[in-house]
């Protein structure tokens, strides 16, 4: 039987807006994402004390700690958000104000409101 061979991965984060971390490993075959980022280093340095609540994935799609590999995989660890898109949203109209933001910034001269 031909020993198997090994897979080459990426593992990406991101502490803090602007900043990125990552590291290219090499794995025997057949791999998780949880060995993945326990031989990046990624779960002693940067995460809680309770991963499961981490949400992980591989190339933008959330995954299972228990996914299995394959070659040139990018496994990604996400970080809370901090605000709700939504409320974030809201702030940002509510600053900008209707006259500056959204489908009605320009508009003909003497055209009514809203068109």
């Amino acid at each position: 039987m031909a020993a198997s061979l090994p897979v080459s991965v990426s593992v990406v984060y991101s502490p803090a807006p602007r900043q990125l971390c990552e590291v290219h490993l090499s794995l025997p075959s057949g791999s998780t994402v949880l060995q993945a980022l326990q031989a990046s280093g990624f779960l002693e340095q940067f995460l809680p004390p309770d991963p499961a609540r981490t949400s992980v994935g591989v190339w933008g799609r959330k995954t299972a700690w228990s996914q299995t590999l394959r070659e040139n995989d990018r496994v990604e660890i996400y970080r809370p958000l901090t605000v709700d898109p939504k409320v974030a949203r809201r702030e940002r109209f509510a600053k900008q104000g209707s006259r500056s933001a959204g489908l009605f910034v320009k508009k003909r001269q003497g055209a009514k409101t809203g068109y």
